[in-house]
């Protein structure tokens, strides 16, 4: 049904990013993606983010310069009537940039954030490689069973690398990352990355570096021990895809879990008299983050968003019929 009160028109609007100047990162989010931020390195942009620590920024349409946490306290309804939207946008979502190692890190399931952290979101996650160098790898678990007290040694002397489980990383590669699981991302990956609204990150490892002030960064090993799955880990397999044709696109299922589902979408009308047709249900958002190529969103009521690498559209939930039209990949998510 079309919404005709334009006050809570729910037309699409591209989002500007927030960036973070990590130390591992590089320049490839501005190179590849023209992000044109003046942060370097830049080691991750905050694509579509109500988080406090990196709001992203409505860059179209009426609410433009407003922050994307603005717009959805004023319209709740945007992000739709499933449960885990009922505390407003459950996702966040990121490129990343990852020129050096990340740290060995872990994250808190939703309870031990609740508890510990004044009520915060754990936070599992979902990668999506974009790119990888040829000795591309990630950590992914511990190798077999560990005992607390054996990790935090190794953490002392430095040896707890040989412990952990190291994944030849490709690109098209997607990897589920359940809270609790200890993982790092590898130099040379660059990433695109879904995952619940939160920031909390233990550090176990972090190679002795320093940062450009000469300080190390603080480790969190305590937190981490508290929270991490101490069990070996299967090496990660990569999940059966299946496309699925539509007239002018076709999608496949990368991930769907309690927090999000994501869709990698094949757009292709360029040999197509008709544009391609989409509308999403009052249940969820969209939020389509457009990986390669380009194109343009187009509905009755409004004018055309264009689109290309890079970007990353928001879609209400219960939109206006639209159509898109153009040659890109995009990975759709929703809750």
């Amino acid at each position: 049904m079309i919404n005709t009160n334009m006050s809570l028109r729910s037309d699409p609007f591209l989002l500007r990013p927030a960036g973070k100047d990590y130390l591992w990162g590089g320049s490839r989010l501005n190179d590849d993606f023209s992000k044109n931020i003046d942060i370097h390195p830049l080691a991750e942009t905050w694509e579509c983010s109500t988080h406090p620590d990196g709001p992203s920024i409505v860059a179209s349409g009426e609410y433009e310069g407003q922050t994307l946490a603005e717009v959805l306290k004023k319209h709740p309804e945007y992000t739709g009537t499933h449960p885990s939207c009922e505390d407003g946008l459950p996702v966040l979502i990121k490129f990343i940039d990852a020129k050096k190692d990340l740290s060995v890190q872990v994250h808190p399931d939703d309870e031990y954030a609740r508890i510990h952290e004044n009520g915060s979101l754990g936070k599992t996650e979902m990668w999506y490689v974009l790119d990888a160098t040829k000795d591309a790898s990630l950590v992914y678990g511990f190798l077999h069973d560990m005992e607390p007290s054996v990790v935090r040694k190794s953490i002392e002397n430095g040896t707890i690398e040989k412990y952990l489980q190291k994944v030849k990383v490709n690109k098209d590669d997607v990897f589920y990352i359940e809270a609790g699981t200890v993982h790092a991302i590898g130099a040379g990956a660059l990433i695109a990355e879904i995952q619940e609204n939160s920031n909390l990150t233990y550090r176990l490892y972090d190679y002795g570096r320093t940062d450009k002030n000469g300080r190390q960064r603080p480790l969190h090993i305590d937190k981490a021990l508290e929270t991490a799955n101490m069990k070996g880990s299967a090496e990660p397999r990569q999940p059966m895809r299946v496309l699925k044709y539509h007239k002018g696109w076709a999608t496949e299922l990368l991930c769907r879990c309690k927090y999000f589902q994501v869709e990698r979408m094949l757009l292709n009308t360029e040999r197509c008299r008709e544009m391609a047709e989409f509308q999403t249900g009052s249940n969820s958002f969209q939020v389509l983050l457009c990986v390669s190529g380009c194109g343009v969103i187009s509905g009755a009521s409004y004018g055309a968003v264009n689109f290309f690498k890079g970007d990353c559209v928001f879609v209400p939930a219960d939109s206006v019929p639209l159509k898109i039209h153009g040659r890109a990949q995009l990975l759709k998510v929703s809750c």
